[in-house]
């Protein structure tokens, strides 16, 4: 069979197969990135509070992800969660194996991962508001919370976008892994073609162009969004 027969729709081609597993790549990438996203923020928040523990928590959090291999963190959360719910099942009386969905451990592994990244690309981005415009807003009455609201999370998105983008891609290769906990993405999609076809180049080469096609159409749509971030700063 060749590569047109093989990567056709129908009963006998696997386009199908490969384009929803594709689809659940996305999926477990966009969920795994905004989870992530909300935990940067609260770590950023964390981070530039005044309280000494919650910056230590913050510090430890960050030091710890970005130390430990992504495929450690996986594995962790999967085996982990298995057994206490297990044990916890078995307490109440109910046997057998107990588990949570690969696609919830899938995007609970990598919200906690990509979490500690965009930690630290928001955390530089505040730094890096310069601190006349916010002087100036103090100087205008403005509360703590307006003056972060109006002042200094526009300018911050505008300087953290090119770093969660970086971070975006990341999560996207990142996805490939959660295939060692069975999620049928489009790395275990591969895998699954490849061994009952036997032609392991034609589905992972597939799959390379899939990726490659989400992460330019990716890297054009923050393109588009950090140019018209940065139009204001262009008018004025």
């Amino acid at each position: 069979m060749n590569f047109f027969q093989i990567m056709s729709f129908g009963d006998q081609g696997w386009a199908s197969d490969m384009l929803l597993a594709a689809l659940m790549t996305c999926a477990i990438s966009v969920c795994g990135f905004s989870s992530g996203l909300v935990i940067g923020c609260l770590g950023c928040w964390a981070k530039l509070s005044r309280f000494v523990l919650l910056r230590v928590v913050a510090d430890l959090y960050t030091t710890i992800l970005r130390g430990v291999p992504d495929l450690l963190v996986i594995y962790l959360f999967y085996f982990g969660s298995t057994m206490v719910l297990t044990q916890v099942a078995q307490s109440i009386g109910i046997q057998g194996f107990t588990g949570i969905p690969g696609f919830l451990v899938g995007v609970i592994a990598i919200s906690v991962i990509s979490g500690a990244y965009q930690l630290e690309v928001l955390r530089g981005a505040v730094h890096s508001v310069p601190l006349g415009t916010i002087e100036a807003g103090r100087s205008l009455g403005l509360g703590n919370f307006k003056l972060f609201a109006l002042i200094v999370a526009p300018q911050a998105l505008r300087i953290a976008l090119p770093g969660l983008g970086n971070v975006w891609l990341l999560v996207l290769k990142d996805s490939a892994l959660i295939s060692v906990v069975g999620l049928v993405e489009l790395m275990r999609q591969s895998g699954i073609g490849a061994g009952a076809t036997h032609q392991p180049f034609i589905f992972y080469g597939t799959a390379a162009a899939l990726y490659y096609a989400i992460s330019t159409f990716s890297s054009h749509l923050i393109g588009r969004l950090e140019h018209k971030l940065n139009q204001p700063m262009r008018r004025s």
